[in-house]
């Protein structure tokens, strides 16, 4: 099917894809689905029906008709105290490298429409069950129920169709077919019929990760779909079910409508599967890979998949620089936000805040290093100060490696926060921990603040003036990665000079946030998330490069009869 023909779902769906085509030109503010958990929008039961949804799923057996051995895997356990006790179908690698073999000549065939209506048919099922997802992220990730919400759903939708919308966009580029005709001067021209067929790499693995299971794997998984690949979705063994979900409703729009649905299949683990990971990224069969994960199992795939295009986000040292401010409790307010939302357990949160160690300058004159430093953790400790309220930011952390990062990193200097253990009002056993804010050197601490330190954990360093500050985030950026950098000044020489030192560093620039908007939250369809230009990332989400090379041209042409009549 080429470009031109039509598929019921895609005719469905046109409207909203010519709005998300809009939306990418325009990069402004643009989304089909509500981020507001309103009964409105989603219907008066949707909260309970979703919480109900979710409940119904633990401790039993998740139902999925693909591949499998006959036996179970699953090993999820909440953020907030208790196992989820669910078992996915156990499946091998081989059985879902043939299955999805097998559908991958009745998708490919389909063409670009059929790719485009499906997957946006997916995305309208999921984000009717934007609260059973929510619940669902909520309880594998740590994230509070509003973000578990927002992120895990309709946000990770606007990505979803962002990816969906760059496909489109490349693949309506290539007509099925053309004449081609060559003047030859009083001879007659030379003329040839081409046809061009859009070819899919094949089948692709999203490796899911497990704090934004959705927002970070719907990217990958909605780009391979829409360019006609199959995928096998490879969740994080602490953070299955979201995904899961998302890969039975794939299957049922793929069935209804009348395709294998081994198009999509689930590979579910238990804990310690990164031999099988390595395993299944080498295998000759897959052709793409998204992975969000750690800088190591990035960098080895990025090194040793090299039958696929591998794209990777990866960690990264997200950094500050405050040179001057017209309102200091408004800005700390600001970066105490950054720091404490969902424990600092975003790839966007700030870790490095570099001041100078000889003050800011402000209206009421020059603040000294020390009262800046205290003025963000005062910041920070007033966020965590009423526990009721601060579990709604705070979330829960979503592993244990986290809290002993925590406690390894209390000793690296001088405390300016400590984070504390605070009891959630709803689930007695949560992991909740407030942020942790250390007083570095840039003289002498170099090392320690160069390391990602993922987690709550953050640094106010002194520097020796802005112009170092600024030298150190855009060296950092480019040699250990950043997918975030912020400056707080009044100077335009110095706001340029930021700019040019995020140009180096190759990652984005928030300039003087002190409002409602902060320094880790992605807007889909206006904000590219990651650049490609620094280690902490290969790609962007999304662009045209994350989708372009997701498919192939390949072309026939035949001799014909000149249409054009030499004069």
């Amino acid at each position: 099917m080429s470009p031109a023909m039509t598929h019921p779902l895609f005719t469905k769906h046109e409207d909203t894809l010519q709005k998300a085509l809009a939306a990418i030109e325009s990069r402004g503010y643009w989304s089909p689905y509500s981020e507001l958990p309103s009964p409105k929008v989603y219907g008066e039961t949707a909260n309970a029906d979703g919480e109900a949804a979710f409940k119904a799923l633990l401790n039993q057996a998740f139902e999925l008709d693909q591949p499998s051995t006959g036996e179970t895997v699953g090993a999820e356990h909440s953020p907030f105290g208790f196992p989820l006790g669910i078992r996915y179908p156990k499946s091998t690698p081989d059985a879902l490298i043939a299955a999805a073999t097998q559908a991958q000549r009745q998708w490919r065939e389909a063409g670009p429409k059929a790719w485009i209506g499906v997957s946006l048919e997916i995305l309208l099922r999921i984000n009717r069950l934007s609260f059973e997802i929510g619940y669902s992220v909520m309880h594998t990730t740590g994230q509070a129920f509003m973000m578990a919400f927002q992120a895990g759903g309709p946000h990770a939708q606007d990505r979803a169709l962002e990816a969906i919308a760059y496909a489109w966009d490349q693949l309506r580029r290539i007509p099925a077919d053309a004449h081609w005709e060559k003047p030859q001067g009083k001879n007659p021209p030379l003329a040839m019929q081409k046809r061009f067929s859009i070819v899919p790499r094949g089948t692709g693995l999203v490796l899911g990760c497990c704090t934004f299971p959705t927002w970070n794997g719907y990217p990958g998984l909605f780009a391979d779909l829409a360019t006609g690949n199959t995928v096998i979705v490879k969740p994080h063994p602490g953070a299955i079910l979201p995904l899961a979900i998302t890969v039975r409703v794939a299957r049922d729009v793929l069935r209804e409508a009348g395709f294998d649905p081994n198009v999509v299949t689930l590979l579910a683990t238990d804990p310690n599967d990164g031999e099988l990971v390595q395993s299944l990224a080498r295998r000759p069969e897959i052709k793409l890979i998204d992975f969000t994960g750690s800088t190591q199992n990035g960098t080895w795939l990025e090194r040793n998949a090299h039958q696929a295009q591998v794209f990777t986000e990866k960690a990264g040292v997200n950094q500050i620089v405050i040179d001057s401010v017209d309102d200091l409790k408004a800005a700390a307010r600001n970066i105490a936000f950054s720091l404490a939302l969902y424990s600092g357990q975003m790839c966007t949160a700030p870790q490095n805040i570099y001041v100078p160690r000889d003050g800011i300058r402000t209206p009421e004159g020059t603040i000294a290093f020390e009262a800046v430093a205290e003025a963000i953790a005062s910041a920070v400790q007033k966020l965590g100060s009423d526990p009721a309220r601060a579990v709604e930011l705070l979330g829960a952390i979503q592993n244990e490696g986290v809290t002993q990062r925590i406690d390894e990193a209390r000793k690296l200097g001088h405390v300016l926060a400590d984070s504390q253990t605070l009891e959630h009002p709803a689930f007695a056993g949560a992991r909740v921990r407030t942020p942790l804010v250390l007083q570095l050197d840039a003289a002498k601490d170099e090392a320690l603040f160069t390391k990602e330190w993922f987690g709550p954990i953050s640094f106010v360093i002194a520097t020796d003036s802005t112009e170092q500050s600024l030298d150190l985030a855009g060296r950092i950026a480019a040699e250990h990665g950043a997918l975030t950098f912020s400056v707080y000044s009044t100077d335009d020489k110095v706001i340029e000079a930021a700019t040019e030192a995020s140009i180096r560093g190759g990652v984005a620039l928030s300039i003087n946030l002190t409002g409602g908007v902060f320094v880790n939250q992605s807007a889909a369809f206006s904000d590219f998330h990651g650049t490609g230009a620094n280690p902490a990332a290969n790609a962007a989400l999304a662009d045209a490069a994350f989708v372009a090379n997701r498919f192939r041209v390949v072309q026939s042409r035949v001799h014909v009869e000149p249409k054009a009549v030499p004069a």
